[in-house]
C-alpha cells in the first residue's frame, strides 16, 4: 500500500469525498491506509463534514429537483446542483447483470446517467435530445458506479452535460447528453 504524504492525502480525501459524499471514515482510512482518527483529523483541517452531516445536506439538496421523480432515478442522486452539476450512486445487483456472468448490462449505466442529467435541468420538463456515449471498462456485480455530470454548454432550450462515471478510480463510462428543456406552459 502506498503511503501519502499529509498534503497529498489530504487533497485525495477532498476529492474521494467530493466523488462520493456517502463514504464512511472506515472506508476512506482503508482507502488512504491510515487510521480513523487521522481521518477524522484531516476532515476537521480541511473543513469537511462527518457522514451524517453530509447525508443531510445531500438529502435537503435533492429535495430541490423539479424535473424528475426520484423514484424514476436509476441509482441514488447524492448532489445536484441544479443546471449546474450533480452526482449520482449506483450499486450493481443482480439484477443488473447478465444471467451468464457478472457484467452489467450497459442500459443501467447509460440510464443512471441519463435521469442524473435530466435531475440536474431546474425546470418540470427535461427530456434527453440525444447521448454520444461510450463504455470503457466493465462493471461487475457488487460495484458502486458514481457519476458525475456537469453543465458544458447552455444555448436557447438545449443544455449540454457531461457525465463521467467511475468505479473506485476507474473511468468505466463518458457521455455527452443534449438535454431539452422548458417551462409547464410554455409553448415549444
Amino acid at each position: 500500500m502506498v503511503k501519502y504524504k499529509k498534503e497529498d492525502r489530504q487533497k485525495l480525501l477532498k476529492l474521494y469525498i467530493e466523488r462520493d459524499p456517502f463514504l464512511t471514515d472506515e472506508a476512506l482510512a482503508e482507502r488512504l491506509n491510515v487510521s480513523i482518527q487521522t481521518i477524522r483529523l484531516d476532515r476537521q483541517v480541511l473543513k469537511i463534514p462527518e457522514h451524517r452531516v453530509r447525508i443531510k445536506r445531500v438529502a435537503e439538496e435533492v429535495d430541490e429537483i423539479k424535473s424528475i421523480m426520484l423514484e424514476d432515478v436509476i441509482g441514488e442522486i447524492v448532489n445536484v446542483k441544479l443546471n449546474e452539476s450533480g452526482t449520482s450512486v449506483f450499486n450493481v445487483e443482480e439484477a443488473h447483470v447478465f444471467n451468464n456472468n457478472t457484467l452489467t448490462r450497459g442500459h443501467f449505466l447509460f440510464a443512471q446517467a441519463n435521469s442524473l442529467c435530466v435531475a440536474m435541468i431546474n425546470v418540470p420538463l427535461a427530456l434527453t435530445k440525444s447521448a454520444n456515449i461510450e463504455f470503457r471498462k466493465p462493471v461487475h456485480l457488487g460495484d458502486r458506479v458514481v457519476a458525475h455530470a456537469k453543465v458544458v454548454q447552455t444555448i436557447g432550450k438545449i443544455a449540454t452535460i457531461r457525465v463521467e462515471s467511475f468505479v473506485e478510480d476507474i473511468l468505466v463510462f463518458v457521455g455527452e447528453f443534449e438535454m431539452y428543456f422548458k417551462n409547464e406552459g410554455e409553448s415549444k
